[in-house]
């Protein structure tokens, strides 16, 4: 599913128009990008909670030519499904 099935499928259950939907889709994906910029967690009830991880530096290797690669620390964002997710997934 992409953003604009999103807005599509919200639209039609709520029979507002798909501008609107939009705008507010666009604000929560701001509000939830703000929250984990600054290492909050966002917990949707029914979906999971997103959280940032600490990736610490490592050394990979290239797989094509076989030489080490340094990857340094980063951030990372995880994602853990809600129970009810996990059980509708089988």
């Amino acid at each position: 599913m992409t953003k604009v099935d999103l807005i599509d499928q919200v639209s039609q259950k709520t029979e507002l128009p798909k501008r609107d939907v939009e705008r507010m889709l666009e604000a929560a994906i701001a509000a939830m990008q703000q929250a984990l910029t600054h290492g909050e967690k966002v917990s949707l009830t029914g979906l999971g909670v997103f959280t940032v991880a600490d990736r610490k530096a490592r050394v990979a290797r290239n797989p094509k030519t076989g030489a080490q690669v340094e990857v340094p620390a980063r951030k990372a964002a995880k994602f853990k499904p809600a129970k009810e997710l996990k059980a509708m997934l089988g």
